[in-house]
């Protein structure tokens, strides 16, 4: 079963489309234990109504990689999620195949990479590893932030058609290509998602990140064809995590 596959079964079984961004504001590496229980009871609390959790250097930097993020990737499979690795891999081909190695040998189910770096020697190594062990590949679209108009928004020049178009359509049309299990898109950009949606139809899910802190919001991020919605410090910070997460999957319920 692939990793699209298996999203689609478990966002059934819990009945949400809410990935939880595991991420907290920097503590005082001293506290590193803190935090691990911090993130722990977090993801107990609100596995209810999520899907899956995604976790990037928050975590991963202060914890480690085979210490405390695999003790939460192992907790998140206890739960019945999954567990996607945020690493935005961007590199050359040899070193994107070693941090696909690392991060699926931790358990991660699916990561995220930037499209940025081509096919050859490039996003194939990732894409081989990660059909070799079953997981995903989720490729960066059109990011959530002000300024990712100046990279993603970017005009390009399409060698094949000899035309100008836009950065992210082309990125999206690389998603369809290449089979990616998914493409992140913000919810802060809502008719970026619809005009990706046109492109990738139902044969690539759309993430959306930056609901709630950033400004995004899941019910216009629904309709305008998102999939899934990340979601981090509007649940991570809140002073009910549980609560938050709860109000949030009925909302986009509702939307949907």
């Amino acid at each position: 079963m692939s990793f699209k596959e298996k999203m689609e079964e478990t966002g059934k079984k819990k009945e949400s489309k809410i990935v939880l961004a595991l991420d907290f504001p920097f503590r005082n590496i001293d506290k590193r234990e803190a935090l691990l229980a911090e993130a722990q009871n977090v993801l107990e609390a609100v596995q209810p109504y999520v899907c899956a959790v995604k976790i990037n250097h928050h975590l991963v930097l202060p914890l480690g990689t085979f210490d405390g993020v695999q003790k939460l990737v192992t907790q998140a499979h206890e739960k019945g999620l999954l567990a996607i690795m945020d690493c935005k891999a961007n590199d050359i081909g040899a070193t994107n195949q070693v941090i696909a190695e690392y991060y699926y040998a931790a358990g991660f189910d699916a990561l995220i990479a930037n499209p940025f770096i081509g096919w050859e020697e490039g996003m194939k190594p990732i894409f081989d590893t990660a059909h070799k062990l079953q997981r995903g590949v989720i490729l960066l679209t059109y990011m959530s932030h002000k300024g990712a108009s100046e990279g993603y928004g970017q005009t390009i020049y399409d060698e094949k058609t000899g035309k100008a178009t836009a950065q992210y359509v082309s990125f999206a049309k690389k998603a369809l290509k290449w089979s990616a299990d998914g493409a992140v898109v913000g919810a802060t950009y809502p008719e970026k998602i619809r005009e990706v949606h046109e492109i990738l139809g139902e044969n690539v899910p759309i993430y959306s990140p930056g609901i709630g802190a950033q400004g995004g919001a899941a019910e216009t991020a629904a309709k305008a064809g998102a999939c899934y919605f990340i979601v981090g410090r509007h649940i991570t910070l809140a002073q009910n995590p549980r609560e938050a997460a709860r109000k949030l999957c009925a909302a986009i319920k509702q939307a949907r």
